[in-house]
């Protein structure tokens, strides 16, 4: 659902596996939403709670990727400035295990896009391209803005789905992260979990697949986020591709894994640290969201088409 805000540095456990995908960086442009707990990692071998594998999954030779910045890969961009992200990591391991020669993949994200722009833009793609497989994490933008409605969104998002689900194989949709202790974002807690669990009602009512951001432990860590707080980094980008691959029933690769320590700075340090966050990231995306302006306008796709995966561009 979200594009996502990283935690303070503090608070947080080791966590035992990490993947950062060479020559990547974590420059970012965009907010969302994001995760804030105190409980450690999971190993790559362990399956999360009610997320077994999905039983559509094999024989995926197609796959669509409809959303936002955190679609698009914001966050995990390689020097030469080209965006990667979780979509398109996952669509590689996808394409190692394509029932065809030729895995034919399109990624329709655009940053700062709404969920009513992404159903006009984006969804009639898809009955265009009948897919083996479609994504849709869309709605964060949404519940950012004042006085929204998680039920009205969440009605929204199932009429998306419902229309997906006719056109693709398999649908694939995530809910949003718990942004528990973070600045500002934390008073949405109540709206991002009821958003969350309407994912999950819809999600059970249509036979998705569900990629579970909210206990994703693997991103409970200040290195998963990029430095402004909002979008996932290359590792955390990483281990959401992870997630999904699990969740779709992919074979599981033999990644190493390594610890990622914990970060601990005094209290004045973490709060001065708040605040030149809030003012050199949040204030700057809050006057453009007041002025009706978007970090994607006038952008398009960076893969428009329902065309071969070719050179795989992530691990």
């Amino acid at each position: 659902m979200p594009e996502a805000t990283r935690p303070p540095s503090t608070r947080y456990a080791p966590n035992p596996y990490e993947a950062a995908a060479p020559g990547t960086s974590s420059h970012t442009t965009t907010p969302g939403i994001s995760p804030h707990t105190t409980t450690p990692g999971i190993g790559p071998s362990a399956t999360p709670p009610g997320l077994g594998p999905h039983p559509a999954a094999p024989g995926i030779s197609s796959y669509a990727a409809l959303g936002d910045s955190f679609t698009e890969g914001i966050g995990d961009e390689t020097p030469g400035g080209e965006v990667v992200g979780w979509a398109d990591r996952l669509a590689t391991r996808l394409a190692r295990h394509s029932p065809t020669p030729e895995f034919r993949y399109a990624n329709l994200a655009v940053r700062g896009r709404l969920l009513d722009e992404i159903v006009e833009e984006q969804v009639p793609r898809v009955r265009e391209f009948a897919p083996d497989l479609v994504s849709l994490c869309a709605g964060g933008n949404d519940i950012l803005h004042p006085g929204s409605s998680p039920d009205d969104i969440a009605a929204r998002f199932e009429a998306a789905v419902t229309e997906l689900t006719g056109a693709a194989g398999t649908v694939l949709v995530f809910t949003g992260f718990d942004p528990r202790d973070t600045p500002v974002l934390r008073r949405l807690r109540g709206k991002i979990a009821v958003y969350t669990a309407h994912i999950r009602a819809i999600a059970d009512r249509h036979g998705c697949a569900v990629v579970d951001l909210w206990s994703l432990r693997a991103i409970q860590h200040p290195r998963a986020w990029s430095e402004d707080r909002l979008h996932l980094s290359s590792q955390g980008h990483e281990q959401v591709a992870r997630r999904a691959a699990d969740v779709l029933g992919l074979p599981r690769q033999q990644e190493p894994a390594s610890a990622w320590a914990a970060e601990r700075r005094p209290w004045p340090a973490e709060q001065l640290q708040d605040l030149r966050w809030f003012r050199a990231h949040f204030l700057p995306w809050m006057a453009r969201q007041l002025r009706g302006q978007s970090a994607g306008d006038g952008m398009r796709p960076k893969r428009p088409d329902l065309s071969p995966l070719g050179k795989a561009t992530a691990p």
